[in-house]
C-alpha cells in the first residue's frame, strides 16, 4: 500500500506545483478597474432631459403602450433569446449534474457454447443482474469551475434577453414615431396638393382677364402633377412604416397600423452620472458575464492537466440459473478507485489551455469596447437632444416667416405686384420649411428613445 501512495504523491506532486506557478480567472475583477469612466457626461449641457423611469412612461400614448405590449408579448425575435435563455438554465443543469454519482442499473443474460472433446458440445446459460455507480472527485475543481462557466453563461443569456427586451421596445417605438412622420408628411403633401390646385384656379382667373400667360398656367399645372407624385410616394413610405410596426408587434406585416397623435414630448431629462450605466445596460452586464465563463473555462482547462479520481462501485447477482439472481448466496461486489493522469497526449491540453486565455483575453476586449460603445451612444443623444431642439426652434420660427410671406405673396400676385415664379418659390419654400419641421420633430422624438435605450430604461 505505501508503494501505492508513493507513486501516488509522484504523479500528483508536479501538477499540483504547477498550480502555484500560474493562477487562471484573473480578468474578471479587474474588468471594471481597467476603464477610465468620467464623472459626468462631455455632451451634458442644461437642459438635458430627465429620464426617471422607462421609455413606455416616458412618452404618455396609450396607442403606443399597446403596441409596445403587443411586441414584448409576440415578437419572435424576442421569443427566441427567450429560448436562448432557457437552453442556458438546462446547460447549467447539466454541468452541475457533474458533481453528483451516476447510478445505473444492468441486466444481462447470455449462452456460452464450447466443445472441450472435441465429439460434443457444451452449452451454459449465464444471467447478471447489478447496480454500477461512479463518482469523479473534483479535487482540483475542474467540475466545479464548469459549473461556475455555466452559470456565468445563463448570467449573460438572462442579460441578452433584458437587453433584447429593450431593443424590441425602443424598436417598436421608433417604428411608431416613423409612422407618425410618415403619415405626416403624406398628410402634408395631401395639403400641399390642395393649395397648388388653389393657385391653379388664381392663375386660370387672370389667365382669363388677360394678366397671366399659357406659361404661367403650365408652371401651376407642374407643381400640381410633381405633389400628386410625391402624394403616392408619401403613402408608400407610410405604408412601409406601417408593415415594419406590424412586424415588430409580431402581427402580419400589413399596412392597417395606425399612428393618429404625437404624445406629449417632457422638454428636459437629467440622464445619470457614466457610472450608473454599468448597473443600468443589460448588454454591459452581458459582455461582464462572459468575462466571467471565459475566466472559468481558463480554470477547466488548466485543471485539466491535473490528474483524475475516480471511485467506482458494483453490486449485482450472477448465475448460470435465473432465480438465482434473487438468492443472496450469489451475490457479487466491487470497490475500486483509480487515478488518471495525462503523460503525453501531443500537447493538446496546453494548447486548449491557451486558446482559453484567448478567448478570456477577446471576452475582456470584447466588454471595454461595449462599454465605451455604450458611452458613445449616450454622449451621442445627449449632443443630438441639444442640437435637435435648437434645430426645431429655428425651424419653427422659420415656417412661421414662410407662411406669413405666403400669404403676402398670395395677396401681391392676386393684384399683380409679383409674377407666377415668385409666387410657387414662397409656397415650395413653405412647404419644404414644413417638412423639415416634421422630420425634425420626429428626429427629436426617435433620439430620446435611443437615449433611453442608451441609458438602460428601454423598460
Amino acid at each position: 500500500m505505501s508503494k501505492i501512495a508513493s507513486s501516488l504523491i509522484g504523479i500528483v506532486l508536479p501538477f499540483t506545483i504547477a498550480s502555484c506557478v500560474q493562477q487562471p480567472g484573473a480578468l474578471s475583477p479587474n474588468a471594471k478597474a481597467s476603464l477610465d469612466i468620467p464623472a459626468r457626461y462631455d455632451a451634458t449641457q442644461p437642459p438635458v432631459p430627465e429620464i426617471s423611469e422607462n421609455l413606455v412612461s416616458l412618452f404618455p400614448s396609450p396607442q403606443l403602450k399597446n403596441y409596445i405590449s403587443k411586441a414584448v408579448k409576440n415578437n419572435p425575435d424576442l421569443r427566441s433569446s427567450a429560448a436562448r435563455l432557457e437552453e442556458a438554465g438546462y446547460n447549467t443543469r447539466r454541468s452541475q449534474a457533474g458533481l453528483s454519482p451516476t447510478l445505473n442499473a444492468n441486466l444481462g443474460a447470455g449462452t456460452n457454447t464450447s466443445n472441450p472433446s472435441g465429439f460434443s458440445s457444451v452449452s451454459s446459460e449465464s444471467y447478471t443482474a447489478s447496480l454500477d455507480a461512479r463518482w469523479e472527485v473534483d479535487v482540483w475543481g475542474r467540475i466545479r469551475a464548469g459549473v461556475s462557466a455555466s452559470t456565468s453563461d445563463q448570467a449573460a443569456a438572462a442579460a441578452d434577453y433584458a437587453s433584447a427586451r429593450q431593443s424590441i421596445v425602443a424598436q417598436t417605438a421608433q417604428a411608431y414615431f416613423d409612422l407618425l412622420r410618415t403619415s405626416s408628411l403624406l398628410e402634408l403633401s395631401e395639403r400641399r396638393l390642395v393649395s397648388f390646385k388653389k393657385t391653379l384656379d388664381l392663375v386660370n382667373r387672370r389667365f382669363e382677364a388677360g394678366t397671366a400667360d399659357l406659361g404661367s398656367l403650365d408652371l401651376a399645372r407642374t407643381d400640381i402633377e410633381n405633389t400628386r407624385s410625391q402624394v403616392a410616394l408619401r403613402k408608400d413610405d407610410r405604408d412601409k412604416a406601417a408593415r415594419r410596426l406590424a412586424t415588430l408587434t409580431g402581427a402580419y406585416p400589413n399596412n392597417s397600423s395606425k399612428a393618429t397623435k404625437w404624445p406629449t414630448l417632457s422638454r428636459s431629462v437629467q440622464a445619470n452620472i457614466p457610472s450608473t450605466l454599468m448597473l443600468k445596460r443589460p448588454d454591459i452586464d452581458a459582455a461582464y458575464q462572459r468575462i466571467r465563463a471565459a475566466d472559468s473555462r481558463v480554470t477547466v482547462a488548466h485543471r485539466d492537466l491535473y490528474p483524475d479520481f475516480t471511485l467506482t462501485a458494483s453490486y449485482g447477482q450472477q448465475s448460470n440459473i435465473l432465480k438465482n439472481l434473487a438468492d443472496s448466496n450469489f451475490n457479487a461486489w466491487s470497490l475500486l478507485a483509480s487515478l488518471s493522469a495525462p503523460l503525453i497526449d501531443g500537447g493538446a491540453r496546453r494548447a486548449e489551455l491557451g486558446a482559453s486565455n484567448a478567448r478570456a483575453k477577446r471576452a475582456l476586449a470584447d466588454y471595454q469596447s461595449i462599454v465605451l460603445n455604450a458611452f458613445r451612444e449616450v454622449e451621442n443623444a445627449l449632443g443630438s437632444e441639444n442640437y435637435l431642439r435648437q434645430q426645431y426652434s429655428a425651424t419653427g420660427k422659420a415656417l412661421t416667416a414662410a407662411q406669413s410671406a405666403e400669404s403676402r405673396g398670395l395677396r401681391s400676385y392676386d393684384n399683380g405686384l409679383i409674377n407666377i415664379l415668385d409666387l410657387l418659390a414662397v409656397q415650395r419654400r413653405t412647404f419644404a420649411t414644413e417638412e423639415s419641421l416634421i422630420n425634425i420633430r420626429a428626429l427629436r422624438y426617435q433620439n430620446r428613445v435611443s437615449l433611453a435605450l442608451a441609458l438602460g430604461k428601454a423598460l
